[in-house]
């Protein structure tokens, strides 16, 4: 028997063959490559073997370790394999970090943006943000497009025809500053920390394609978009927000993927003309489509608001002539900052400071009050009513004012509500005043607009703890009587009838298409609704181009819905799904069946909150010894959880922090396990 001796290559002890993917160039197919390694190389020393194997001389510095398998980056490059986990096995993948993403805009517009798909999504957005120019990017999320199941059935190609179009935007390469977009008009914004121009500045100069708004579609467009039509469709929506805490591979997002960029939480905070104008304007654009696509409720009467308010704004917008943001005199903060500290520290204003503390105002009328109750027709009765503090006393007449009250109202803490009507002149306000079990509604009407505005006014103060004291309730009853007018249909005074055929524009791209198919049977009726725009239009015609938009932004935020995320959740010890409904200041529990809210909490009233991850239920306790518990049925519990986390976050702000994104408490609030 002959033997023939083989010689083997010689391997140190405990080695082993990894076998790691390597994506050099966008768009080619990754390479294999093999190494022979110890389970105490570390990452770093991993990645240098590679690249000195691979030989490719090309900037490897955005390039990571990528665990398909785990769905994780190996980002620590102090740690080794042994403490990562990774044996023979693992299939590696050596791709670069940032990636091209498609990113539809609020104003339906999609543009394409290199982005970090390794870190955190809370840090990719204010990435994203940066590059437009978008401040307080803690409002902002991304959101996982809805499937339309129509499209399913069926693929339409009239359907995202307005929509194809995708801007590419190299920010690295300066697409904006080589396309010489340069206006003098513009304000550039700095950085907070060092002074310098911001990185993305040039994109506040000259047509900057972020704060122009889009014109409307055709009816028939906008009736082939799709609309949310229930409060499940809803739920179904917020359930595809992206979790904060993770970055975008960890999530199965792949490059050039498309999401959408949105105002998640409804808390804006600090809103600026001078500094925010791509902002300002993607809200008002977010605002305009949850309008027009039915997202929220509103009245005829505001929808027509909603409709001037968009016709004056899109004749701005094509308008020739330079806008400005204000017709007012631009002031120097700096000097207007130190004028007032001045004031403050040489005493000018002590009597009315002085004023302020120990004369307290008080509001006294005969108002109507009406109470729910079930099983019960009994109209409105009129009550005196006193406003003293922060609490509503009422008495069966003036005459005994001086007694024992039939009964008070303590509003800290409570919701206010417009039950407002200005055509019909219903000037109504509705309360919801906390209680152990949830909250108490109660109606009060009052006769005219200024009744209602100084009520309103105080009312709002004092769900904050607040009374008529501060300086801030005159500018709080000005703001209601001014939205009140803009909401008047009626030309004012010496004004004529509108004309028609001055209107450019078809009337029914401005309204959604439920109030457009009211209208839409006689071309009469047709007639009768550009009327109505163009007399809405009186009241605000004067308004420049950046206040139209804060005005449509401010009505928005005064709808009843605004806000309101749904969710399908099961409550503790119930046997059936029902709705939870997430706002900036509270928790309301809804009836599925009916769509109508059955409890509400406030977050004022919240003590603590925590989530088991074992069984996926959130728990919170309240003030009152009163606690509830849920599991989520349309979503993982941490979208909830993170929701009001993000909310209590953003409570937190305040103008004195310059600026200052902090990244830790936030991801404390929010973060769960970890």
């Amino acid at each position: 028997i002959t033997v023939k001796a083989v010689r083997m290559p010689c391997y140190g002890h405990n080695s082993w063959e990894l076998s790691i993917q390597v994506d050099q160039r966008e768009g080619d197919e990754g390479m294999k490559f093999k190494l022979r390694v110890k389970g105490d190389l570390h990452i770093g020393g991993l990645m240098l073997k590679l690249v000195e194997k691979i030989k490719a001389p090309q900037d490897w510095s955005d390039h990571a370790i990528w665990w398909e398998k785990k769905s994780c980056w190996l980002l620590k490059t102090h740690w080794t394999l042994d403490k990562y986990g990774v044996q023979a096995d693992a299939d590696l993948r050596y791709t670069p970090q940032h990636k091209p993403l498609c990113i539809q805009l609020p104003n339906m517009k999609t543009i394409k943006l290199r982005v970090s798909f390794s870190c955190v999504v809370f840090k990719t957005v204010a990435e994203i943000c940066k590059a437009l120019n978008i401040r307080r990017s803690e409002e902002l999320s991304l959101l996982k497009p809805p499937d339309d199941p129509k499209k399913k059935k069926k693929k339409d190609k009239g359907t995202e025809s307005a929509f194809d179009d995708i801007l590419n935007m190299d920010v690295a390469g300066g697409i904006y500053c080589s396309l010489g977009l340069y206006s003098k008009t513009m304000t550039p914004t700095y950085d907070p920390d060092s002074g310098s121009p911001a990185s993305s500045t040039s994109l506040w100069f000259g047509e900057n394609p972020m704060m122009a708004c889009q014109p409307n579609l055709p009816p028939e467009e906008l009736a082939k978009l799709y609309k949310p039509l229930t409060l499940e469709d809803k739920a179904a929506i917020n359930a595809g927000w992206l979790d904060s805490s993770r970055s975008l591979m960890e999530q199965g997002i792949q490059e050039n993927d498309r999401l959408l960029l949105r105002f998640k939480y409804h808390s804006f905070f600090d809103l600026n003309p001078k500094y925010d104008a791509v902002r300002i304007t993607q809200l008002y654009e977010q605002a305009r489509w949850a309008i027009l696509l039915e997202e929220i409720d509103c009245t005829e009467e505001e929808m027509l608001m909603f409709a001037s308010l968009q016709y004056h704004i899109c004749k701005l917008t094509l308008s020739t002539e330079p806008l400005t943001n204000s017709s007012e005199p631009e002031i120097d903060e700096v000097e207007a900052a130190l004028s007032n500290l001045e004031s403050t520290l040489e005493g000018r204003n002590a009597d009315k400071i002085l004023e302020d503390i120990t004369d307290i105002p008080k509001l006294e009328d005969m108002l109507k009050l009406f109470r729910p109750k079930r099983l019960t027709l009994k109209p409105y009765k009129e009550y005196w009513f006193v406003f003293r503090d922060t609490t509503i006393s009422y008495y069966k007449n003036k005459e005994s004012a001086n007694k024992e009250p039939i009964e008070q109202l303590h509003l800290r803490g409570c919701e206010v509500i417009p039950d407002v009507n200005v055509t019909e002149k219903k000037f109504g306000l509705k309360l919801l005043l906390p209680t152990a079990d949830g909250m108490n509604e109660i109606y009060i009407r009052c006769d005219n607009e200024t009744q209602y505005s100084k009520w309103k006014a105080a009312c709002m103060l004092a769900s904050k703890g607040k009374t008529m004291a501060y300086s801030s309730y005159r500018t709080e009853v000005k703001k209601i009587q001014s939205f009140l007018q803009m909401k008047s249909l009626a030309p004012p005074p010496g004004h004529a009838a509108p004309d028609v055929e001055s209107m450019e524009m078809n009337a029914e791209c401005f309204v959604s298409p439920r109030y457009a198919k009211k209208y839409k049977t006689k071309q009469i009726c047709l007639n009768i609704l550009t009327t109505r725009i163009l007399e809405a239009l009186h009241n605000i015609s004067q308004l420049s181009l950046m206040e139209a938009k804060m005005r449509f932004i401010q009505a928005w935020q005064s709808l009843p819905e605004f806000g309101i995320k749904y969710y399908i959740v099961r409550f503790r010890g119930s046997k059936k799904d029902e709705l939870l409904g997430i706002s900036y200041n509270k928790l309301i529990r809804i009836d599925m069946s009916t769509g109508l809210p059955v409890t509400t909490w406030r977050f004022s009233n919240m003590k603590q909150w925590n989530v088991n991850w074992e069984i996926k239920q959130v728990t919170i306790e309240f003030d009152q010894s009163v606690s509830i518990a849920f599991s989520c049925q349309s979503c993982d519990c941490k979208v909830v959880h993170e929701y009001i986390g993000g909310y209590i976050f953003l409570s937190t702000r305040s103008k004195d922090q310059n600026e200052t994104l902090r990244e830790e408490l936030f991801h404390k609030l929010t973060g769960g396990q970890d």
